[in-house]
Formats: C-alpha cells, structure tokens, sequence
C-alpha cells in the first residue's frame, strides 16, 4: 500500500502548521503513515490536482482568502472522479450549513484543536481507503 497522501489548503501558514502539527506522521495506530502537501493558493492546488498526482483526503480552510475552501470543495466535488473526502474548516461551528452546500463529508470550526482534527481525519482516511482496497 502506498502512502497516503493528504492535501491542505489555506492561505494562513499558521493554519497549515496547526493541522500539520495536529496529523504528525500518522494519525493512528491502525492507518500507515502518511505524506501531507501543503497550499497556501486556489490556483496552486488545482494545479497539482490537475496533474493527476495522487490525493487520499482534502483539508481544506474555508476561511481562506481570497479564495474560500467551500466554493473550492464544491469545484472538486464536481470536477475530480472519484473525489477524495473533504474535511472543511469553518469559521464557526453556525456555518455547518456552508459545509453542507459545499459537499464536503466533515466539517470542523476554527480554533483548530488537534484532537478533533486528528480523529476527523482519521475517519475519513479510514473510509477511503478501505474504497480504495475494495477497487
């Protein structure tokens, strides 16, 4: 199996280092230890995802400027076959709706805590690649 990749996006570098800090190498026992790239633009991550370079789960802030991560979410969702989960972060825990709209399959509130990241993520990684075991 190979690494696992997941894919952050936010414009605010101190947002990155949280959720990397938050995921370390590996986010659990039972998942392999994992590759993470980072992007600071809209521009930047589609084109990386346009390339066809592998992705198992997208983080993705949506408070980011000047391109938000849920106009982003849903443009994947519509674009990329067989879209990895998303994981949104929201400025607050009222804008679930927003995640909703965006399609993403979790959705987390700023301030960023760790464990929740780390649990959120996990479960999502854990469903992707078991779709990935049975392909």
């Amino acid at each position: 199996m190979s690494s696992p990749v997941i894919l952050i996006y936010s414009d605010d570098q101190s947002v990155r280092a949280s959720l990397v800090s938050a995921l370390g190498s590996r986010i659990a026992a039972d998942l392999p230890a994992h590759t993470i790239v980072e992007f600071a633009t809209g521009p930047a991550l589609r084109a990386y995802v346009d390339g066809k370079n592998p992705v198992s789960l997208f983080i993705l802030d949506g408070e980011a400027v000047p391109e938000g991560g849920m106009g982003i979410a849903r443009q994947l969702k519509d674009e990329v076959y067989n879209c990895p989960p998303v994981l949104l972060i929201t400025g607050r825990v009222e804008d679930g709706w927003l995640a909703s709209w965006s399609r993403a399959e979790d959705a987390l509130s700023h301030p960023i805590d760790p464990f929740v990241v780390a649990h959120k993520a996990g479960q999502l990684l854990r469903s992707r690649l078991a779709l990935s075991d049975l392909a």
